[in-house]
């Protein structure tokens, strides 16, 4: 397991990181297209990574403009709230030329989003802020105060060091930032599943934990492309657990509104928070296995314990 740094919420400049609160349409236009229009006018890359809907109010108002922007649609795109960070954010920022200051317009949460998702979407929100500390990016997080219920909007106060309240234009301190109280809160041990496939497993049995977690799933109606990056799933979270989570662990195999559901518990401590979140040097050797699963899973959740770390990927069926 790798070690984590000893405060991953210290200072953020020259990073930005507002939540921004809107009500109605015009608000989320009035807002987000002039953060877009002044980006573009200072020279800044800029991407939008916001719901389906949204994107096309944003896309429509841009006009001509729209072309020289990164358009996502967060649903697709950041459904797996563990890849954003990798795969939507620092895919594009690290991208861009060093120094210039780049601007996002990033939307994890949507009334859309299942109880199930939520923690995660809470704690990504949380770990970006030590993903990009000291990193001259600005991103700005629309939040539906309509469609949003109170603990959420909450949330985005604890995890955002600045808010943009309804009706402004300008952001302000948030007196209740603390993103670390997040991340904690949101760790929650899972539920138990008894109607649950297990299987246990150390090094002699790593390859049958992958046909167990692939038969099973199989069996459940998972199939293609989905089945393949299950399997792939397994093996690397199986092989983790063997070479730096005690040498064993128990994986476990269901199905749950619409997903097969894969779980992978072992006695390790998970210490560094953004593991799975960072993308990887090419010449890096290992360290890949978790950032693979949260870019290839519909959901990845942790639960770090003294007694060990459980990871749940779900994959739609």
């Amino acid at each position: 397991m790798t070690a984590a740094p000893a405060d991953p919420f210290g200072p953020l400049e020259p990073f930005v990181h507002p939540a921004f609160f809107y009500r109605d349409e015009q608000e989320y236009l009035d807002v987000t297209v002039p953060f877009v229009r002044d980006g573009l006018e200072a020279g800044e890359p800029v991407a939008v990574a916001v719901p389906g809907k949204n994107l096309a109010l944003v896309r429509d108002a841009l006009g001509d403009d729209a072309a020289a922007v990164r358009l996502l649609d967060m649903q697709e795109a950041g459904r797996n709230p563990g890849r954003i960070i990798p795969g939507v954010l620092r895919a594009f920022a690290d991208t861009q030329p060093a120094g210039r200051r780049v601007r996002i317009i990033g939307e994890p949460v949507w009334a859309g989003r299942s109880a199930t998702e939520y923690p995660a979407c809470a704690q990504h929100e949380a770990l970006i802020n030590a993903a990009f500390r000291g990193s001259t990016t600005t991103i700005l997080c629309p939040y539906d105060t309509r469609g949003l219920p109170e603990h959420m909007l909450a949330d985005a106060h604890a995890t955002h060091p600045v808010v943009i309240p309804e009706g402004a234009r300008t952001a302000r301190e948030s007196a209740a930032y603390a993103p670390g109280d997040v991340v904690d809160r949101y760790n929650e041990p899972f539920d138990p599943v008894g109607h649950a496939l297990a299987f246990s497993f150390d090094a002699e049995s790593l390859p049958d934990a992958r046909h167990v977690a692939v038969g099973e799933a199989s069996r459940l109606g998972l199939t293609g492309v989905k089945r393949d990056d299950l399997a792939l799933a397994m093996a690397e979270l199986t092989t983790n657990s063997v070479v730096h989570g005690g040498g064993t662990g128990v994986l476990r195999v269901w199905s749950e509104d619409g997903h097969v559901v894969c779980e992978v518990r072992d006695e390790g401590r998970l210490a560094d928070l953004l593991a799975g979140r960072r993308p990887v040097p090419r010449d890096q050797r290992g360290g890949r296995g978790m950032l693979l699963v949260n870019l290839i899973a519909d959901l990845v959740r942790v639960h770090r314990g003294d007694s060990g770390t459980t990871v749940r990927c779900w994959f739609a069926l």
